[in-house]
Parts: structure tokens; C-alpha cells; sequence
């Protein structure tokens, strides 16, 4: 498997890859096939990676609007001079800076998520490809075998058919002598289930 997996990687070369876990073709793929547990452990991880990206981008988000809110709550009290206006003002400063601090560590957080976001979401791919290859071959060998199967049963079975005929043809040549001779009693004299007349054979040129 070594050797495929350069080829798939040959293969993924200059691709875009879509997010894997958030796309509707990738998920249909597992109605052909069971997703093992390194798939399920990675799809859970690049999960992960998603919600954490997405929250920290919304409490960024907030965050800015909070900083916003105290920048426009300093610059109203500008021309006040008042000693409230002034304390007011400096907790707005210390809490702009808290702001600041928090937002430098979500933006430290957030730059580093893309990259592993790509990684997971490459290897996911390269291990679905792996699967893939493994289920693809495992069916193109039943496929074969069952193609041979029916070809085998198919040639067996119109030799059967024949042998059919051939005993249908005897037993009602035999059970139209006996008929001469016993009658419709030969029935319950040879014990048979059904009239070989009944359903007579044609043979070839009738």
C-alpha cells in the first residue's frame, strides 16, 4: 500500500480539497462503504478544529464590538472634566486593553487553525482514497468471481435443461407404452406423482 500512497499524493497535488467533513459527496461515499476509526477519529478532530475556528471568530467578533463601545464611550466623555468622567475613562482605557490583550490571543489561536485545518483535512482525504482503493479492488474481485459464477452456473444450467428434456421425452414415451397396456391405472401402479402426458415435450421440428 506504501507505493499507492505516493501515487495519491502525486494525485493530490495543486487540488483544491473541498472540507471534507462539510461536504454532502464525501458523506455519501460511506453509504458504499463502513468508515474505519482512523477516518472517524480524524473526522471528529477536523470537527473540532471547525467549532474552535468558529467560535473564536465570533468572540473576536464580540470583542471588537465591546472595544468599539468603550472607544465611543471615551471620546463622549471627552469634554467632560468632571472627576466620574475621568475614572470612567480610565476603566474604559484598562478595559480597551483587556480587549486588546484578548483579542492578540484569539488572533494568535486563529492564525495557527488554518494550517492545521489543511493538514487534517489533507490526511482525512489521502485515508479516504486508501479506503476507497481497498473497497474499489475487494468488489472488482467479487465481481469477477461472481461474473465467473454465473457464466459457470449458466453454461451448467442449460445442460440441465437438456437433461430435462431427455428424461421428460423418456418418461412419456415409457408411460404411453404402460398406458397401452394398463391403462389409466399406470398411474398408481408406478406410483407418479403427475401425468408425463400432461405437459408433453415437443421435440425439435414438431
Amino acid at each position: 500500500m506504501a507505493d499507492k500512497i505516493d501515487v495519491f499524493e502525486k494525485a493530490l497535488q495543486g487540488r483544491n480539497i473541498p472540507i471534507l467533513v462539510l461536504d454532502n459527496k464525501w458523506h455519501r461515499l460511506f453509504d458504499f462503504m463502513e468508515p474505519d476509526k482512523t477516518i472517524k477519529k480524524m473526522e471528529e478532530e477536523l470537527n473540532s478544529l471547525l467549532k474552535k475556528q468558529g467560535r473564536l471568530n465570533t468572540q473576536l467578533k464580540d470583542i471588537k464590538k465591546v472595544k468599539k463601545k468603550l472607544m465611543d464611550g471615551i471620546v463622549d466623555e471627552m469634554h467632560k472634566e468632571d472627576s466620574y468622567s475621568e475614572k470612567k475613562r480610565e476603566e474604559s482605557k484598562r478595559l480597551i486593553e483587556e480587549c486588546n490583550n484578548k483579542m492578540e490571543e484569539y488572533e494568535d489561536e486563529l492564525l495557527g487553525l488554518p494550517r492545521e485545518i489543511h493538514q487534517i483535512n489533507h490526511d482525512l482525504m489521502l485515508h479516504t482514497m486508501e479506503l476507497c482503493y481497498q473497497v474499489l479492488k475487494g468488489n472488482e474481485k467479487e465481481i469477477i468471481e461472481i461474473a465467473e459464477w454465473i457464466n459457470r452456473i449458466r453454461v451448467e444450467l442449460k445442460k440441465n435443461v437438456v437433461r430435462k428434456q431427455q428424461k421428460e421425452v423418456a418418461n412419456q414415451g415409457m408411460y404411453a407404452f404402460m398406458h397401452d397396456i394398463l391403462g389409466p391405472d399406470v398411474i398408481n401402479v408406478f406410483d407418479m406423482k403427475y401425468n408425463p402426458m400432461d405437459n408433453p415435450v415437443k421435440k425439435k421440428g414438431e
